[in-house]
């Protein structure tokens, strides 16, 4: 209480709204510093060419001749990626693991004759690789005889049960907000509220994604692009995950004034489709591509989620890697040496002798809630004159291009903010052309 009086006392000069906001979670936070981290889509579509499986695909087709879940966790940390989301079931139904609920399953494949668990591999491999383990689990089955009717509610709350005590800890699920048909022609109407609540009361520290959350958003595109403007903040009532949820500026933008902490993720894949095609051997992204998909995600306050999907060894392909530990090359190489000194105090960056300067990053503390809406960077420039960069969010993480300066200071004035804001760092850079995003 006296901390709020005391906020409320100071909101004056930079436009503060005298209204209390959401903050995030510890679960929250800690998800807000990873950043960065795989998703992986493997099952019957990597063999039979598909995105969408249709859910009738004979359980033979799945038999990876190479698996090896070692290969990914290592080749996702040489990425800099924090943890790895498995798609443990797409919505064709068939399960990753040998699961009690589904005849549908690994178990029925020759692969590791029926004996095979990916789950348990990559759960394994995550573990002594020490990333975080997350797990995509499919509402939508187009295999399951119960789909469409009320009993296959109970079928997907003991799958999840199933999951989470046979692999846990699950850092982080992954709801997909597609809804179609079963095999018996009938659509589902999800109990939401009961699967939340199954895993709240199961794991109440897994985050949990989907489009309205409760913990994390889709940001509204498949394309990795968080908007400009990014707010932490996001109004659910009266909408549903899936064809039911907010527009998808709204989801790429947040609102300024919601109500629920439900920072937004970018998902995209490294490849044209989700899983892997050989055909799309030579359409995978490049470092470069990645690092300016990274500027417009991580840079602009959201997290990135890139799909890396293995092979039919059961491998990630080397033009992947090529690629992956190209970027990582890129972001280490890039952000290893800020220039100047930033005086937290004034919020200012000095550089002992004229610095050339074109890029900025800026983090916000989000302990107390995201606070800047409007901020300006006076650059002082070598001849003593002044440039501005304008913005609007901060957030986690903001990350600024510019045409290269030769600057003698860098200074944050924030015009608008909704709290009092606590800026953490700001650091600045010469990074090569090629890599800028304006």
């Amino acid at each position: 209480m006296r901390h709020l009086l005391f906020l409320l006392f100071l909101l004056s000069a930079i436009g503060v709204k005298a209204q209390p906001f959401p903050t995030p979670t510890k679960e929250q936070m800690a998800w807000h510093d990873m950043e960065f981290y795989w998703f992986i889509h493997f099952g019957p579509n990597t063999f039979t060419g598909k995105e969408w499986g249709h859910g009738d695909e004979k359980e033979e087709i799945f038999n990876p001749s190479a698996l090896d879940c070692d290969q990914w966790v290592r080749i996702a940390k040489q990425s800099g990626a924090k943890g790895i989301i498995l798609t443990a079931k797409h919505h064709d139904g068939f399960c990753l693991w040998p699961s009690k609920y589904s005849t549908h399953t690994i178990a029925q494949s020759p692969f590791e004759n029926g004996k095979g668990d990916i789950l348990r591999s990559l759960a394994d491999a995550c573990k002594r690789g020490g990333i975080k383990f997350g797990v995509y689990i499919s509402p939508w089955d187009r295999n399951h005889p119960a789909y469409g009717t009320p009993a296959y509610n109970e079928v997907y709350i003991n799958t999840m049960k199933e999951i989470f005590a046979a692999y846990g800890p699950i850092w982080e699920l992954w709801w997909d907000g597609a809804n179609g048909e079963g095999p018996n022609g009938k659509k589902m109407v999800y109990d939401f509220p009961l699967f939340e609540k199954t895993i709240r009361t199961i794991s109440p520290s897994t985050v949990i994604f989907s489009d309205i959350g409760p913990d994390i958003r889709w940001v509204g595109n498949e394309n990795g692009i968080a908007g400009t403007t990014n707010w932490n903040r996001l109004d659910t009532a009266g909408f549903s995950r899936g064809a039911g949820g907010p527009k998808q500026d709204t989801l790429n933008q947040g609102n300024r004034f919601g109500k629920n902490w439900i920072p937004a993720e970018c998902d995209v894949s490294i490849r044209p489709g989700w899983f892997w095609h050989a055909e799309e051997d030579s359409k995978v992204k490049s470092a470069v591509e990645l690092f300016q998909l990274y500027l417009k995600s991580v840079g602009r306050g959201a997290n990135f989620l890139l799909n890396v999907p293995p092979d039919t060894r059961g491998r990630i392909h080397e033009n992947d890697s090529v690629a992956l530990v190209g970027f990582q090359q890129l972001l280490q190489h890039a952000f290893a040496s800020p220039l100047g000194k930033f005086n937290r105090g004034r919020w200012t960056v000095r550089f002992s002798t004229p610095a050339e300067v074109n890029t900025v990053v800026l983090e916000e503390d989000l302990h107390l809630g995201q606070m800047v809406a409007g901020f300006t960077l006076q650059l002082e420039k070598a001849d003593g004159s002044i440039e501005l960069v304008k913005g609007s969010t901060i957030g986690h993480k903001r990350i600024l291009c510019f045409p290269g300066k030769t600057l003698k200071s860098i200074k944050l004035r924030v015009t608008e903010a909704d709290g009092r804001p606590v800026i953490k760092n700001i650091r600045a850079y010469q990074l090569p052309t090629e890599l800028l995003v304006f």
